[in-house]
């Protein structure tokens, strides 16, 4: 037995260290098979950094959204051997009437500003766009997806401070369907209204779930239309919740057998359910599943935010990979509430308590299995 459990110890370390140069000394991996791109994006205001950065998405490596909650003041103060950016969105989240952290008004003089809430960046970081003309429609900015059937690539955001979920043409310049009431909430059999609803995912026929979300404890199916089919969950938690019960249900990702994946967060869990929410399986052990992402081999990928780590599952549930280190510096993470990868393979990550996005490309000959993606989200139709 000890021969045995020693073995399984070889094994698992060995899966750790794969695709790091065996001649190279020194490193800790870090960042695993990635390294951090430097300055992107690149800094757009000298006195100024980004609120709560709650959605990326790379439609293209020349065309990634960025979604944030207004931009703060910048922050820096001595903390133990070095200088440590406080950042103001770990602290309180901005708002369209302006920063509301008394600390950063107080040692900086500046207000906050609901300004460049939906970005779009190139690959050198480059601002190409930002759209303005939509920052009445934001409260408190979650997600944004395009979905992978879309031959008009329609952006989708999901947006839970006013309870909306908005479709837009790709270039921004249209509102083409609004589900839910402004600023509005519905309790959890409500089929016209969401209670901050969190994240959106796509079936090849057109239909959407909604992951609906901090409030209430469901999955909302609609057809292509918008139009209500069903949805499934009730309110649960702690360990003794049962199947279908859910506390946060903050991201939702489909396979290619439409098998409906949820991150329970407040439960520590992922819960999995047919395309009509029939539940099929549960895996508990998570301990703050923030965000998740389905790739195209057929793993889904996982961001536990209290640990800075991705974590990479089949779809049995077993763990078979994880990296990354929790922290502010460059390469490390402090709260990743979404991801996305580019046609390129980079990888990039929207904190929303380091208030900042990052950008990591593959290392020279990293072992492709270490690597996040493609995502379904990146699929060529």
């Amino acid at each position: 037995m000890q021969l045995r459990n020693w073995m399984v110890s070889v094994v698992v370390a060995t899966a750790a260290t794969a695709g790091v140069n065996a001649q190279e000394k020194g490193g800790n991996f870090e960042t695993g098979a990635y390294e951090v791109v430097p300055d992107w994006p690149r800094p757009m205001h000298e006195d100024y950094g980004w609120g709560r950065t709650a959605a990326v998405f790379a439609e293209s490596p020349d065309r990634v959204f960025v979604f944030q909650s207004g931009e703060l003041p910048r922050l820096s103060r001595p903390v133990g051997a070095g200088e440590i950016p406080i950042r103001p969105a770990a602290l309180e989240n901005n708002g369209p009437d302006g920063c509301p952290c008394p600390v950063s008004r107080a040692e900086t003089g500046l207000e906050g500003r609901w300004e460049h809430l939906l970005m779009i960046f190139n690959r050198e970081g480059e601002l190409v766009d930002s759209w303005e003309q939509h920052n009445h429609r934001f409260v408190r900015p979650h997600s944004v997806k395009i979905s992978p059937y879309d031959p008009e690539r329609h952006v989708w955001i999901v947006e839970d401070g006013a309870h909306m979920i908005y479709k837009f043409t790709n270039d921004g310049e249209r509102l083409v369907m609004s589900l839910g009431e402004f600023e509005t909430p519905g309790d959890n059999d409500d089929r016209n209204r969401f209670n901050r609803p969190t994240d959106i995912a796509f079936f090849p026929n057109g239909d959407f779930v909604v992951s609906d979300g901090y409030v209430n404890a469901r999955v909302v199916k609609f057809n292509g239309d918008g139009e209500y089919l069903m949805h499934w969950g009730t309110p649960g938690r702690g360990p003794d919740a049962g199947p279908g019960e859910m506390n946060t249900v903050h991201g939702i990702a489909i396979d290619a057998q439409e098998r409906v994946y949820v991150s329970d967060r407040g439960n520590q869990r992922i819960q999995v359910f047919d395309a009509n929410g029939g539940h099929l399986d549960t895996w508990p052990g998570i301990r703050f599943p923030l965000s998740m992402g389905m790739a195209r081999d057929q793993n889904l990928w996982v961001n536990d935010g209290n640990i800075g780590r991705f974590l990479k599952f089949d779809l049995e549930g077993r763990l078979l990979f994880n990296w990354g280190t929790f922290g502010h510096r460059p390469g490390q993470m402090w709260g990743v509430h979404a991801f996305s990868t580019d046609s390129e393979g980079n990888l990039y990550t929207a904190e929303v308590w380091g208030g900042r996005a990052q950008k990591f490309r593959p290392k020279p000959g990293a072992d492709p299995a270490q690597l996040i993606g493609p995502l379904d989200t990146t699929r060529v139709n």
